[in-house]
């Protein structure tokens, strides 16, 4: 069967979208103002059940654009991340964090950490065991055994200690079984 080729709408576009679902328009009314399969409409509304999502903010208490840039300065100005942490009034380890998630000492750099930042963000995350098919084929091998979510999480952290992609929280686990049911 061959695929069609995912469409695309632009914001303004998604917003007049929103704006006819709102005024009680059909898939297929959208669809024809768009010159559209209406099927393409569904898949943008259905992302969030048919409501309208809330405008993307970051949290208060993040990072901002500017404390990134100030933290890759002194970066190379060979500044420690204590005295750095210190002046931006953020704790050592946050400062940390960001360094190690996003390059490394070598390869931070403030607008590619501030991108990756936001994308991390994004709600909602695909679990992932809906994302690594072998690894939810080993979590529902051992659940059919009889393990408990504690145990397997414990066992793929103990059995895979490098392997990031093989690592699932008990919670995780609990999810997907909660949703499957």
């Amino acid at each position: 069967m061959k695929r069609r080729p995912r469409i695309y709408y632009s914001d303004s576009q998604k917003a007049l979208m929103w704006a006819r679902w709102k005024q009680g328009w059909t898939l297929h009314e959208i669809g024809k103002l768009f010159d559209r399969p209406h099927t393409s409409i569904h898949r943008i509304l259905a992302e969030t059940g048919g409501f309208l999502p809330a405008q993307r903010s970051r949290a208060s208490d993040a990072l901002t654009l500017a404390e990134r840039e100030e933290i890759s300065r002194a970066m190379v100005a060979g500044e420690s991340i204590r005295s750095t942490a210190a002046r931006l009034g953020r704790a050592p380890s946050t400062i940390s964090r960001e360094i190690k998630r996003n390059g490394g000492g070598e390869g931070y750099r403030a607008n590619q950490a501030d991108a990756a930042a936001w994308d991390r963000a994004r709600r909602p995350k695909r679990c992932k065991l809906s994302e690594n098919r072998a690894l939810a084929r080993t979590v529902a091998d051992k659940l059919r055994m009889l393990w408990s979510p504690e145990q397997i999480a414990g066992w793929l952290k103990h059995t895979y200690p490098r392997d990031e992609s093989h690592h699932v929280s008990h919670e995780t686990i609990y999810r997907s079984l909660f949703i499957q049911a």
